[in-house]
């Protein structure tokens, strides 16, 4: 996948948010304050400040002159990947982030998926990613298609052919994305991917690779939500109280607590499911409890734990279980010999061309610049 694009550095970590209602109180608070008061709730940086316009985020339609004069509307938030398996709501308004990506913005639409490298994890999902870089974590996010519509895939040109021709068979981009999900290991320059020599080690890899994918995406894309057998689907079993402050788990009775609140049956491996040393479920709550303790606009949130966070957390529980149980399958894939990386430079292959490594040329719509021009792309 040759393109790829840092991921977005918002700046400001009130732009985002784990529910859409707390965006919309932010706006409304930051654009009704005086002068001062704007200036110290914003939090200016070096790339955005109340007194500069920026333009409208491709897709969106947003106000794009200061917003000290102009704030216009609140924009509708849009779902992102905010944290690993962790989906949020973000303020699409380039006036309030430091670098939002419009490259990515420009090719998302109902085809794309984007693989994000976010230290050793490698995530899959169809939202924008808007993963921030972490203590020894950088960000690389790339789509899997270099253009709207899934006409042109983000993969090394001549790929696809060479691959179906060895293996017999017809393959897709989204096989490949399947193959990095299962084969895939976190190198010295990143994830770096082996492909069998064979078409049985790719028949093998590819059919967990799909798995894997299915769980990652959740039901996105109009596809069915992965569900766990019944005996271990997790259930309320006692109802989450209206602001629970800690979160634990009972082994012997596989019971995640909120306080008073209870879900399960839980497995244990879900409790402990761990991305660059972090408990999942731990960051999850943390980030639908953290505004109680802030100042500014970041202390803004439900007043109650809203029932839709519920919801998300059975999704995610189910997910984290899943991912569990095909982590063992994963470590044990033995793909058998490797393709030598001297046959795909024959093919023409390797090394993929220059210009398939920038973004390609995207002009289906207009883009509303500062102050209102069109921007020439």
């Amino acid at each position: 996948m040759p393109w790829s694009v840092p991921g977005l550095r918002l700046g400001r970590a009130w732009v985002a948010a784990p529910d859409p209602a707390t965006l919309r109180a932010r706006w409304t608070a930051l654009a009704g304050a005086e002068a001062a008061e704007r200036e110290r709730l914003f939090r200016p940086s070096r790339a955005r400040t109340p007194d500069a316009g920026a333009a409208a985020l491709p897709g969106q339609r947003t106000a794009t002159d200061r917003f000290s004069r102009a704030p216009g509307p609140c924009p509708e938030p849009v779902r992102v990947l905010r944290d690993p398996f962790d989906e949020q709501w973000l303020l699409p308004d380039q006036r309030l982030i430091d670098a939002a990506r419009p490259e990515l913005w420009r090719v998302q639409d109902e085809h794309q998926l984007f693989a994000v490298e976010a230290g050793p994890e490698l995530l899959v999902s169809a939202h924008l990613p808007a993963v921030g870089p972490g203590p020894g974590r950088s960000v690389r996010v790339r789509p899997l298609h270099r253009r709207p519509g899934g006409t042109e895939p983000n993969l090394a040109p001549g790929l696809l052919a060479y691959l179906g021709e060895r293996y017999g068979t017809w393959v897709t981009p989204e096989d490949v994305l399947s193959w990095i999900l299962a084969a895939g290991r976190p190198g010295p320059r990143g994830h770096e991917v082996p492909l069998p020599a064979g078409p049985e080690g790719w028949r093998a890899g590819l059919e967990l690779g799909h798995r894997l994918l299915t769980v990652q995406l959740r039901g996105a894309r109009g596809g069915e939500p992965p569900r766990l057998p019944g005996g271990r689907r997790p259930y309320v079993r006692q109802a989450v109280p209206a602001r629970p402050a800690a979160l634990s788990y009972d082994p012997e009775t596989e019971t995640l607590h909120l306080d008073d609140g209870a879900v399960s049956p839980v497995p244990a491996a879900a409790w402990a499911y761990e991305t660059g040393g972090v408990r999942v479920l731990e960051r999850w709550f943390a980030a639908r409890t953290a505004h109680r303790g802030l100042d500014g606009l970041e202390a803004l949130g439900p007043a109650e734990w809203p029932q839709a966070w519920t919801s998300e957390l059975l999704a995610l529980l189910t997910t984290l279980a899943l991912l569990a149980d095909l982590a063992p399958a994963r470590s044990a894939l033995e793909p058998g010999p490797p393709l030598p990386a001297a046959e795909l430079r024959a093919a023409g292959v390797l090394p993929p061309p220059r210009w398939s490594r920038r973004p390609a040329s995207v002009l289906d719509h207009h883009e509303e610049g500062p102050g209102g021009q069109f921007a020439l792309l």
